[in-house]
């Protein structure tokens, strides 16, 4: 029931704009020429099948040294040499993948839509460890200090050893009747690990026993029908130093006191996706497809870029003076970090980019939803 729950609420996003005959649904902006300042070059790209474009499935890549590891929708999990794009080794699960990869003390974890979490070898593909969890898996795992961590659909959060997948504690929030179709990825902090839930709330629990630390509603559920009450925490929280950043859909964007939960300020935001930190600023893609920086220290709008609306954003991510985003046409669009203004623009595919882009030194990774890796070193002028 979960399951199709969740995929009814995939339309969401465009039914609480059209649920009223009497209201103009806005059209995806249409891209307008620009004058690219910043040197984006492609290096490499590669396909590795199983798209999951009919799910809306946000499988990624995630990197460690020099090896980038990508899943598909089919169960191929590969390691490609980070420069070259050369792979390095590919295995076969053998079931269909919703989630990951999460990397982290040598091992690559991916789940499934039934709850089969795979650990792999980082280093030559072989499986390590297999188990099943109650609850469809849609977002990478935690892996770290002999924990793999992950959010289940079903309003869990679960601890397995690393060494042989065995559980080490579950913490279990309410489930809303719909949701959005998406889980938060769960984010280390000091002894707390912290997660965002379909309730609208973000939680801490002690890595060691899942003990319940604080909990803070981050998005409230308000209007008269279900689709105007989502309030999902879909996304990864950001933590830096004593803060923590969070955003829900419908909800608000808020700093939080890592320690309390605390809310120090918090500012009327919707995003789905998610958002991302340097030294100075927030940056978010909003529901609406605008993104949008704002100061760390107090949540003030520092600019807001509306050329993206209705596009469909990916988490923005953060490759030198730029922040990059991915849309549903599978565009990578490069913003001035102080200005919001375009620098530059990529085609790399043609369906969606989903899962935000993985940055690695001056190098961009991205994965679309047909399932292809495409590689771009980013800097210098375009002119030169």
């Amino acid at each position: 029931m979960r399951f199709r729950r969740s995929l009814v609420a995939i339309a969401a996003l465009a039914a609480l704009a059209g649920c009223n005959k009497d209201k103009v649904v806005e059209p995806p902006a249409e891209l307008v020429d620009i004058e690219a300042t910043l040197a984006v070059h492609k290096i490499w790209s590669e396909g590795i099948g199983g798209g999951g474009e009919k799910l809306r499935l946000t499988l990624g890549v995630a990197g460690e040294g020099e090896t980038v590891y990508a899943a598909s929708r089919d169960g191929e999990v590969l390691a490609f040499d980070a420069a070259s794009g050369r792979t390095q080794w590919k295995t076969k699960t053998g079931f269909d993948l919703s989630s990951g990869p999460g990397i982290g003390l040598g091992l690559v974890v991916v789940g499934s839509s039934d709850g089969d979490v795979v650990a792999l070898d980082a280093a030559s593909g072989k499986q390590r460890w297999k188990v099943r969890v109650p609850g469809e898996l849609l977002s990478p795992a935690l892996v770290e200090r002999d924990q793999v961590i992950m959010r289940t659909a079903e309003g869990r959060l679960i601890a397995l050893s690393s060494v042989d997948g065995k559980q080490r504690w579950a913490v279990e929030d309410l489930v809303p009747r719909l949701s959005l179709r998406g889980t938060a990825t769960p984010v280390a902090a000091g002894e707390a690990v912290i997660s965002g839930f379909d309730s609208g709330k973000v939680m801490s629990v002690t890595r060691d026993t899942g003990e319940v630390i604080w909990q803070v509603q981050v998005s409230t559920a308000r209007g008269r029908t279900e689709l105007e009450r989502l309030a999902d925490v879909d996304s990864a929280v950001r933590v830096s130093g004593s803060d923590v950043y969070a955003v829900g859909y419908q909800g608000r964007v808020a700093m939080l006191a890592l320690d309390s939960g605390q809310i120090w300020w918090a500012r009327d935001v919707s995003s789905y996706r998610g958002l991302a930190i340097d030294d100075d600023q927030i940056y978010v893609s909003s529901s609406n497809g605008e993104v949008i920086a704002l100061r760390r220290r107090d949540g003030g709008v520092v600019w807001t870029q509306s050329g993206l609306k209705q596009r469909g954003l990916s988490t923005p991510a953060i490759v030198g003076q730029a922040v990059v985003v991915g849309d549903f046409e599978g565009y990578l669009h490069f913003l001035d970090r102080s200005t919001g203004k375009f620098v530059a623009r990529e085609h790399p595919g043609g369906t969606r980019i989903a899962a935000s882009p993985l940055v690695m030194g001056d190098r961009v990774y991205v994965v679309d939803e047909g399932g292809k890796v495409v590689a771009y070193r980013v800097g210098g002028s375009a002119r030169s």
